[in-house]
């Protein structure tokens, strides 16, 4: 997995609404090597479907990407003229959304929508059908899927499909976004089974977007933990089960129920902040079971604390 096929720097989106400004991504950097899967892990609210978004330069209004770079290949997407991001996204880099339900226009049939997306991209109507074709069938689909309308389709289906195109291109760099997150848990396996399949065979880097922390220690080569907007830890996953250092990170784990656990697991006292109006200093402080003063007046930064692993917290070899 040599090679950054994907670095971020210094990322900060910010949606501009009637009720203020939400402070959504805040400073956010990584890199992504070929073949490597990145959990960006978090509760609801911690920034990591806008951080998605902002990564193929779509964050809808009024949200504004207001610094950064996003560097595919080299080349910052986020300078990328409207005609030439449509044809990054989809060929270089794509994303598979976290609803099937949605994804799918329903009064057209999975085949026309196929072909038309690779249409987009330079193929001939011949070409898009035997793509089309070959794709449902590596995700697991009997041919006769394309002629079905979304609405005869589980939401398993469904999903395969939204997966088939996203990689139907070979894109560098495929983002999921809960991919498993309307699926029953049968089929969220399947999936995930299926995502580690494509990622074997088609060489693809995928940066997987979920609020399972259990999911991203089975799954992901790295994770990274936000909260806030923030990148509270990201480190291997090795490293970070090996040493978790934020206690956030720690919460996240220690929420998750245990097999022959007596009870319901520990929970997080309290809720994610107001992004229109975040707290002083660290934004995970009044959460924190280790705050103290200096976490209510400064935001710590994201520091390497050893080799390649980064924790942004003032007391950080506190949390063993």
């Amino acid at each position: 997995m040599a090679g950054h096929v994907l670095e971020v720097e210094d990322l900060w989106v910010k949606y501009y609404t009637m009720s203020g400004v939400v402070h959504a991504v805040s400073g956010v950097s990584f890199k992504l090597r070929r073949g490597e899967m990145l959990a960006v892990v978090g509760e609801s609210g911690s920034g990591k479907s806008t951080l998605a978004y902002a990564l193929m330069n779509m964050v809808p209004k009024p949200g504004k990407i207001v610094r950064g770079r996003v560097l595919l290949g080299g080349v910052d997407l986020l300078t990328l003229m409207t005609e030439e991001l449509r044809k990054v996204r989809g060929s270089r880099i794509s994303i598979v959304f976290q609803d099937p339900f949605t994804t799918l226009d329903p009064l057209r049939r999975v085949v026309d929508q196929f072909t038309e997306f690779l249409m987009e991209h330079g193929l001939d109507k011949a070409t898009a059908l035997r793509v089309a074709r070959e794709y449902t069938e590596a995700v697991g689909l009997p041919e006769r899927v394309l002629e079905s309308y979304p609405h005869q389709l589980s939401g398993g289906q469904k999903q395969r499909v939204a997966i088939a195109m996203a990689i139907s291109l070979s894109p560098e760099v495929v983002i999921a976004d809960e991919p498993t997150t309307a699926l029953d848990v049968i089929v969220q396996k399947q999936i995930m089974d299926l995502i580690d399949d494509v990622r074997r065979k088609y060489k693809s880097s995928f940066i997987l977007i979920t609020h399972d922390l259990a999911l991203a220690l089975e799954r992901a080569d790295t994770v990274m933990v936000m909260y806030g907007g923030y990148v509270m830890e990201y480190a291997d996953k090795s490293e970070l089960v090996r040493d978790m250092r934020h206690p956030y990170t720690r919460a996240l784990l220690e929420s998750l129920p245990r097999l022959g656990q007596r009870g319901l697991p520990s929970f997080l006292p309290g809720y994610p902040p107001d992004l229109r109006n975040p707290p002083s200093g660290c934004v995970f402080h009044p959460r924190c079971p280790l705050a103290r003063e200096k976490c209510r007046a400064e935001q710590p930064q994201l520091v390497e604390v050893s080799k390649g692993h980064y924790v942004a917290c003032h007391y950080a070899g506190v949390v063993k």
